[in-house]
């Protein structure tokens, strides 16, 4: 992108700050073995951004405020596919007997975290995750998972739509390519979320604990 088409977003005022609210989630998407597996789902930086999310959950963990995850789940026999797999066929394989559909054992959740299965990008579609936040008193949601362009962009934009503030640390969001990555990060952050570093968020989470003691 040129320094031209940089212009018109500044002139047209995209690209303010949302900021963190007092409340924040964790969400996790999709990052399950066969999405971290370049052979299957994976590629590009998705490896590298599921590691750089551990330290964000640790300090989720910490902070003692809410984490979730999402799984893509289809039934053994196909019969819940969406229109989506007919785009991506190879998706009605992602089953629950399948290791490919789990989240990845460094990531694994604890006691007290949710885990959403889902079956098209949005981890808010058809979830309930709307409410589960609501009911916790959330008012922002830190993004992290796979892929930018995919899950992590509808689900940032979903999030807006229900009235919680998105943040996406650039390091804990990862693409099978970098264009759409990169494409993706810019476009978030100048229309529908906050794009930051994992160590802004910490920090954050850091502030919360010092208020709340």
């Amino acid at each position: 992108m040129g320094p031209d088409e940089i212009e018109v977003f500044k002139r047209q005022q995209f690209g303010h700050k949302l900021g963190f609210g007092r409340s924040p989630a964790l969400l996790i998407v999709d990052f399950v073995n066969g999405f971290v597996d370049p052979q299957l789902f994976g590629g590009g930086n998705i490896a590298a951004a599921a590691a750089s999310t551990l330290p964000v959950l640790q300090a989720f963990r910490a902070a003692k405020c809410p984490v979730v995850f999402s799984r893509i789940i289809y039934a053994e026999d196909g019969s819940d596919a969406t229109v989506h797999c007919l785009k991506v066929p190879r998706l009605k394989s992602l089953t629950k007997n399948n290791p490919a559909s789990h989240i990845i054992d460094e990531l694994a959740p604890v006691p007290g975290e949710i885990v959403l299965d889902k079956r098209l990008p949005s981890v808010f579609f058809e979830t309930g995750l709307h409410g589960l936040l609501n009911g916790r008193g959330v008012d922002t949601i830190v993004v992290t998972g796979c892929t930018t362009s995919g899950c992590v962009r509808a689900t940032v934009l979903d999030g807006l739509c229900h009235g919680f503030r998105p943040i996406v640390p650039a390091d804990c969001v990862g693409d099978r390519a970098q264009s759409p990555h990169d494409a993706s990060l810019f476009d978030l952050s100048q229309k529908y979320a906050d794009i930051v570093h994992s160590q802004d968020v910490i920090a954050f989470l850091s502030q919360l604990k010092s208020v709340a003691a």
